[in-house]
């Protein structure tokens, strides 16, 4: 199901791997707040391009599958007066683990944990004082998806859903105030890594998709919400987007690595 490598039947399959890679780029809109540069609510739109891959791995006899995305996200955002303008992007990478639950033949249930990279910007493009803010953030996530497959005729659907929350991590935070030429000019770094967890910072990635599979085609549809808020140095953030993205699936099989499993099957960690 969803196979765009074909291979010959005289292949030796014993040491491939079946890796389920989907591309959507979305557009949505962003409400953007950052006490450090202005106490104002900044709304606009934005871009999000995100690359995930997912696959088994050899962990607690094949129950857990790997799973990272690339998420790139830019937006242009103003004032509520529509006098001021910013300019906002984020480069998030994640890595992580789900253990497979199978509650039913057609419902799966992941749990598990990443570890996300982050590093972003916001740019007021007429403050002339600290006319940026830039962020690099490192956590801990905690992760659920629920995958649920069914047909319509000759259709097959399938449903997932997935939030990650940060549950630790650290992060680069300057005082309220202090410049970046007197952080990194002067050399007064007392204070600019801060430790975070959920009494001052609160984080939610949720996307709900629909795979749709035609002719040799497999469509990605879904929704993503994403909110970042953080309280920290008397400087307060808050980042929220809802984006509706679309793109292409395609399901693949590597001849690296180990060997799946001890048999000439593939399985898939999405379908």
């Amino acid at each position: 199901m969803h196979l765009f490598f074909l291979l010959a039947a005289q292949t030796d399959t014993s040491s491939a791997y079946s890796i389920n890679e989907g591309t959507l780029i979305g557009i949505g809109g962003y409400r953007i707040k950052n006490t450090y540069l202005s106490p104002m609510n900044y709304t606009g739109t934005g871009l999000r391009i995100i690359n995930e891959r997912m696959k088994i791995v050899s962990l607690a006899d094949y129950h857990v599958s790997s799973q990272q995305i690339l998420d790139i996200d830019l937006s242009s955002v103003r004032n509520p007066a529509g006098t001021v303008a910013a300019l906002a992007g984020f480069v998030d990478y994640s890595f992580g683990y789900h253990y497979r639950f199978q509650p039913a033949e057609d419902f799966k249930l992941l749990t598990g944990a990443s570890v996300k990279g982050m590093f972003g910007f916001v740019y007021n493009t007429q403050s002339a004082n600290n006319p940026i803010a830039t962020h690099v953030d490192l956590d801990l996530n905690a992760s659920v998806m629920g995958i649920y497959t069914f047909r319509i005729k000759n259709f097959p659907l399938t449903f997932r859903f997935q939030t990650d929350i940060p549950l630790t991590g650290v992060l680069f935070t300057p005082n309220y105030g202090q410049s970046y030429y007197e952080i990194f000019g002067l050399g007064n770094t007392s204070g600019i890594v801060g430790f975070s967890s959920l009494h001052n910072k609160l984080a939610m990635r949720n996307f709900v998709s629909v795979d749709i599979s035609f002719w040799k085609l497999t469509l990605r549809t879904g929704y993503l919400n994403s909110i970042y808020t953080t309280n920290i140095n008397d400087i307060q953030t808050r980042y929220v987007s809802h984006s509706l993205m679309i793109g292409f699936v395609r399901e693949f099989v590597s001849f690296s690595g180990k060997n799946l499993r001890k048999q000439n099957v593939y399985q898939s960690a999405y379908y």
